[in-house]
């Protein structure tokens, strides 16, 4: 079956073959009766996990809406959300607290940096938070997959944006987590540094075998990725394989974006 297919879900893990990183049923509606808006209407993804994922659709479409209530930061309406096998609707608060900081990670827009920490402390954070040593030899490979060795002393203060989103990267890929949801993480940024942190996202997919799913509205962003879905007032229109930048322009303009 084709990951990105469209299929109903089962009461059990999707894919038991272990191929997916991450799946989801779901309507997400805001508000109720007549002001209500139907944000996510009975979208039903499967993620491949060791894959780059992108998300696209005009404005209001439910990217970022979807990427939030698979990544457990937002509720569902009605439908559910797998981490592998595992049902997130059925864990409490504190279990889904500890799901988000040792199994997920995340790169937004923002970067979410602390300020008066160094590069080094932002990207081990996870790990002091949960009161945890990193791996020291995966620890070196981040920080050189994403470039960082001469600016861990810096506060992100003393960091171009570039290099604060790198850190954001690196933080997101510390933990060794089952996936990474990355929200528009090119958007403040120039060409020239977007790029830059494309290049270490799909090196994390490709060399590091980690699973993300990416969120943007730009088709050179999303031609870094295996494949793309197109989410249309709420639901998901279509899926491409192997995108490049002028076939996922094309259609985007069908889309009305």
């Amino acid at each position: 079956m084709n990951p990105m297919t469209a299929t109903p879900l089962t009461t059990t893990a999707p894919t038991e073959s272990g191929s997916a990183a991450g799946a989801i049923e779901a309507t997400k509606v805001y508000g109720s009766g007549a002001a209500g808006v139907r944000a996510l209407d009975e979208v039903t993804l499967d993620v491949p996990a060791g894959h780059l994922t992108a998300i696209m659709g005009p404005s209001g479409s439910g990217k970022s809406t979807l990427l939030h209530c698979m990544a457990g930061l937002d509720t569902l309406t009605s439908g559910r959300v797998y981490l592998g096998s595992e049902y997130l609707d059925r864990l409490s608060d504190r279990q889904l607290t500890m799901v988000r900081r040792d199994r997920i990670g995340f790169v937004f827009q923002a970067y979410n940096l602390v300020p008066t920490l160094t590069a080094r402390e932002n990207i081990t954070l996870p790990f002091a938070l949960g009161g945890r040593r990193p791996d020291p030899q995966w620890l070196d490979l981040v920080i050189d997959t994403v470039a960082l060795r001469d600016r861990l002393g810096h506060r992100p203060s003393e960091l171009s944006g570039g290099q604060q989103q790198r850190v954001a990267v690196a933080r997101a890929l510390v933990t060794r987590p089952e996936i990474v949801f990355a929200d528009e993480p090119t958007g403040n940024l120039d060409s020239r540094s977007g790029a830059d942190i494309l290049g270490f996202v799909r090196r994390a997919v490709t060399d590091l075998g980690q699973t993300v799913v990416m969120v943007t509205h730009d088709p050179v962003a999303a031609s870094y990725a295996d494949a793309v879905v197109f989410l249309a007032d709420g639901r998901v229109v279509d899926h491409m394989d192997a995108p490049t930048a002028e076939r996922v322009l094309d259609r985007m303009k069908g889309l009305g974006d």
